[in-house]
């Protein structure tokens, strides 16, 4: 794997320990970077602290390790990861939903403390450029504003997902800070943090118009679009969320992900799969190397057999078995998943395939990729009528996912895909896509944004250790974290 190691670079030196008057009450240190360094080495701080260990305020928590901790609990909380064995009990509390309606959990605590450090070094460095309501001048100050509010919105983005049942204007959500030495402030509505996430990222996209980024582990314009179609996506503003969808699309050359690239193919030997930042339909994530100092406290070393890991001894974490029944033998991405605890071995995995073999991680983490926009930009076109170009890009991504029976191929003709899309409308045509990203975007982080946006209930499978076959709606107290008890005892607002 070719590494460009640029974030990485700056070390763990800048992970500075420093004290605001938001710490007393979130218990969340700003970005802990230096005060005395450059905004963009403090830029460079929250890159790292994405991928670092003990970023949600642990030192032994080993489900404590950046943005990828948070990934699994999202893909926990939307059921379509099935939780299979419990010989060491990480993420027991969420699996059996314990945590959630607890407001004293550890679990919710990491994510609030986590998402707050985010935003304070955002602010931090937002501050040193000005402020909020500054207007960059130099290129390379404008960049640095743009990354740092992209950074930001993503952030609030997070804490209204997990910390609210689903969108309603009106209603209270979570404190709201932007600047780094804000005393404790009270609930802001939903309304309210998603205005301040919809200007930061439309002011990113301005700032970042130019960017060139070093590597794709820094955000730029299609990041800042990307998240922005998601917001617009959770508030039900669809045909805006569509417009940046397609923009991401067909703006920025990125490729789908190709069959070869989507899963590891046991009779070529094709090395398939998620593993690998180089990968052209990657838009966001980090080149992890052994400087990064992980190994079993990791996204890999919970979920990669591959990996020295939780999954390797008993603490399986696999598809949901309905989920799974109901892939068609047809699509490609049902061989993802092996043995009869249905676990992603030829998803995600380290590319030497020996079982522990991997002790320091070295394979990447994945934030974004481009496939996701197709199916959001499918979603947000059925959502709001425009059901034929809808199905024209489901069909674009489900024709590299199909085996296509026909001897010389068309692209973009599958017979198969256009049997399944072609005839759908209306609300089957909306749950089709729903399933649609719930298979495509296993063990990412994305399907709990979908189960939120699309408003679903779940059924859970049979091979849940906790509440199998529990029939769970998304707005269910079980479905979203509580703000934690801490925070309600320390904010004098609450």
């Amino acid at each position: 794997m070719k590494r460009i190691i640029v974030l990485a670079s700056m070390g763990l030196s800048l992970l500075m320990t420093t004290t605001s008057c938001q710490e007393e009450f979130l218990d969340a240190a700003p970005t802990e970077t230096a005060p005395s360094a450059t905004p963009q080495q403090k830029l460079n701080g929250i890159y790292i602290m994405a991928v670092q260990t003990g970023t949600g305020g642990t030192n032994l928590d080993h489900d404590d390790f950046g943005q990828k901790s948070y990934d699994i609990y999202g893909d926990m909380l939307s059921c379509d990861m099935a939780l299979e064995g419990v010989t060491y009990g990480w993420y027991t509390g969420i699996a059996s939903t314990d945590d959630q309606v607890n407001a004293t959990s550890a679990t919710t605590l990491k994510a609030w403390r986590y998402y707050y450090k985010v935003i304070n070094a955002a602010n931090d460095v937002i501050k040193d450029l000005g402020g909020n309501d500054a207007v960059p001048t130099s290129d390379e100050d404008k960049q640095m504003m743009g990354q740092a509010k992209t950074l930001r919105a993503n952030a609030y983005f997070y804490l209204l997902q997990y910390f609210t049942p689903g969108f309603d204007a009106t209603a209270p959500a979570i404190p709201m800070y932007t600047s780094p030495d804000s005393p404790a402030a009270p609930k802001s509505t939903q309304q309210q943090v998603y205005n301040l996430i919809i200007d930061d990222l439309t002011k990113s996209i301005d700032y970042l118009a130019d960017f060139q980024r070093a590597n794709k582990g820094m955000v730029d314009e299609s990041i800042a679009k990307g998240i922005l179609a998601y917001a617009y996506a959770a508030m039900g503003r669809n045909a805006e969320a569509a417009v940046l969808a397609k923009s991401v699309i067909n703006d920025y050359g990125y490729p789908l992900t190709t069959k070869a690239q989507l899963v590891w193919n046991a009779d070529t030997g094709l090395q398939g799969g998620f593993n690998d930042l180089n990968t052209k339909s990657w838009m966001w994530g980090f080149d992890i190397a052994v400087v990064n100092g992980l190994d079993l406290v990791s996204w890999w070393g919970q979920v990669d057999r591959f990996t020295y890991s939780y999954a390797s001894v008993g603490d399986y974490k696999g598809i949901d078995k309905n989920l799974y029944n109901s892939i068609s033998a047809t699509d490609n991405r049902k061989t993802q998943f092996q043995f009869s605890v249905l676990i992603p071995t030829n998803k995600f995995y380290d590319p030497k395939r020996v079982v522990q073999g991997q002790r320091q991680v070295t394979t990447d983490y994945i934030y974004m990729r481009v496939d996701e926009f197709y199916l959001l930009a499918a979603e947000t076109l059925a959502k709001s009528g425009q059901e034929a170009e809808a199905k024209t890009i489901m069909k674009k991504l489900l024709d590299v996912r199909y085996i296509d029976p026909t001897p010389t191929p068309v692209p973009g003709a599958n017979p198969t895909v256009a049997a399944l899309i072609d005839p759908l409308s209306g609300t089957a045509l909306q749950q089709e896509i729903y399933k649609q990203t719930r298979i495509e975007l296993w063990g990412e982080g994305k399907s709990y944004l979908a189960l939120k946006r699309n408003r679903a209930t779940v059924t859970r499978g049979d091979n849940h250790f906790y509440l199998k076959n529990v029939t769970i709606p998304y707005n269910d107290p079980r479905m979203y974290f509580k703000i934690p008890q801490r925070e309600i005892d320390d904010n004098p607002n609450f």
